[in-house]
């Protein structure tokens, strides 16, 4: 029987990507309506380049793409960018189709919900409560609260032993193989591979089910749950 169901965040709940496409995008189209003299392309070209160096959540940003472009930071230039790029998250922060009525399923059958997530406490937090899911989970790890990164085994084994349940009667959910999937299976743990998210063309994900649609997530947990007391 299914006790506990881990999900990833990003790119599993809700499509992560899309929104920071296009945050980047609203900012770059800020920050030269603000006056920088770059080609959009090659801005964009170099925000990337910094996500590519400092990691997609770092907040500084914009702020090391001016002193890049132009030797200083311009503040009107900046608060523009911060400004568009804050307005366009918000917008296009959004989950994923099913997300919401899979939940409420999982939990009308009495079964935990918790998310295991590589992004920083604060980011996650804001992510969840701007997408009004932060009621629905019993328990959140983020990189703050373990200091580890997925693959590495800390973070599903602090949910098992939260729960007090065996890896047999939980099951993890992530759009990423080499993270989310193998993290969770060296413990034991059930694996879903959220195909639906995939940003990276994967083939075989190595999971023990892949979900085209998050809601096939129910009915793998029921038929578990079924077998089990079969």
């Amino acid at each position: 029987m299914i006790k506990v169901v881990i999900f990833d965040l990003d790119n599993t709940l809700t499509d992560f990507m899309r929104m920071k496409e296009s945050a980047v995008d609203a900012a770059v189209e800020g920050m030269v309506d603000a006056g920088l003299r770059f080609p959009p392309a090659a801005i964009k070209e170099k925000v990337y380049e910094v996500y590519e160096r400092e990691g997609i959540e770092f907040q500084g940003v914009f702020d090391v793409v001016l002193q890049e472009l132009l030797g200083e930071v311009d503040h009107k230039v900046l608060a523009a960018g911060v400004v568009a790029y804050r307005k366009a998250r918000e917008a296009s922060l959004v989950l994923y189709p099913h997300v919401r009525v899979t939940l409420f399923e999982l939990i009308k059958r009495g079964i935990h919900l918790a998310v295991v997530s590589d992004a920083p406490r604060k980011e996650a937090w804001l992510r969840l409560c701007y997408l009004q899911l932060q009621h629905m989970f019993d328990m959140v790890l983020t990189f703050d609260d373990t200091g580890v990164k997925k693959p590495s085994p800390k973070p599903f084994q602090r949910v098992l032993d939260h729960f007090d349940v065996r890896p047999e009667e939980t099951i993890m959910i992530g759009d990423w193989p080499e993270r989310d999937i193998t993290g969770a299976a060296r413990l034991g743990i059930k694996t879903a591979f959220a195909r639906y998210g995939d940003t990276f063309g994967t083939g075989e994900s190595g999971a023990q089910y892949d979900l085209e649609d998050i809601i096939e997530l129910i009915e793998i947990v029921d038929n578990l749950s079924n077998e089990s007391k079969g």
